[in-house]
């Protein structure tokens, strides 16, 4: 039996953070430090949302395991024409909502995946999806030892290549080892295979690939986001989520029934849900709403 673990964060509830900005900014400006020892905590107004994922990043590091990117905030607002559906009228709410985006080069995409993707620990680096390694920015490229543009939906499925849209869609885009995302290649998801070099705990067969444990949810919920964003309606391919691999060059990635399984045992981190936010707040400015709501794949599939 696959062992997988089921909790990434320190804590399974962390305090709300208001999902924006400029709350996180309020609050690092509250002197609480001048406050006495025994002083209750004065209790926190929200200010108005909206600036830079820089303001959410320092946040991040000033107040650690305090601070969630919280996508429910946004219930009011950008999901409030979803919320309530189930099915069919919750796929195609979503895809409305998160077909309004700011479209990137492929090209642009590389310095985006130095900023979504920085290593916590360490503003030069980048952590990379599979291996889970932290390698510095500046190796960015296609020699061995370097990481380059993963495509978590396989372009080769639906043939959509580099293309400004799905070719470039930071929601699925990450930073990955040359030589381990050869591995990957083109295959569809699943469990089971063997060790793949350098690859954190991912496996592999003949047409399978299977990630790292910790994100294993990731991965799931990026392939949901395609299938929801990319319905064939703007010229695009229809892409859909099915149950089987070895789909190659088909608009369908696999397998349903391991993704879902995926998405439940591994929820979103911090890790995934400030990336969701700097994609939001300074790049696309549309969301992944699975990272936000991992409970709508069961609601939708």
């Amino acid at each position: 039996m696959l062992a997988i673990r089921t909790v990434k964060d320190s804590c399974r509830r962390p305090v709300r953070a208001f999902g924006t900005a400029a709350v996180l900014a309020g609050l690092l400006a509250t002197p609480l430090a001048a406050a006495p020892a025994t002083a209750a905590a004065a209790p926190i107004t929200p200010p108005a949302p909206a600036t830079t994922a820089t303001t959410v990043a320092a946040a991040q590091g000033a107040l650690g395991a305090a601070v969630s990117y919280d996508g429910t905030y946004y219930d009011d607002t950008y999901y409030r024409d979803a919320i309530g559906k189930t099915g069919a009228g919750l796929r195609s709410a979503l895809h409305t909502i998160i077909g309004s985006q700011t479209k990137l080069s492929y090209a642009a995409v590389w310095n985006a995946l130095k900023d979504t993707d920085q290593d916590p620990a360490d503003s030069g680096n980048v952590i990379l999806l599979y291996s889970g390694v932290s390698r510095a920015k500046s190796l960015n490229g296609g020699a061995t030892g370097d990481w380059n543009r993963e495509h978590v939906w396989a372009k080769s499925h639906g043939d959509f290549g580099t293309s400004t849209g799905p070719g470039t869609d930071l929601h699925h885009l990450r930073p990955e080892d040359v030589q381990v995302n050869g591995v990957r290649g083109n295959k569809d998801f699943d469990n089971g295979g063997s060790a793949v070099a350098n690859g954190g705990g991912s496996r592999t067969d003949a047409d399978s690939f299977e990630p790292r444990d910790a994100v294993k949810g990731d991965v799931a919920r990026m392939i949901f986001y395609m299938a929801v964003r990319y319905e064939g309606d703007d010229g695009r391919p229809d892409l859909e989520v099915n149950g089987q691999v070895g789909n190659g060059s088909n608009p369908y990635m696999g397998r349903l029934d391991v993704l879902r399984a995926w998405n439940e045992l591994d929820p979103p981190d911090a890790f995934e849900k400030r990336r969701n936010q700097v994609i939001y707040d300074s790049y696309q400015h549309n969301r992944n709403p699975f990272v936000d709501h991992p409970e709508w794949v069961r609601a939708i599939w």
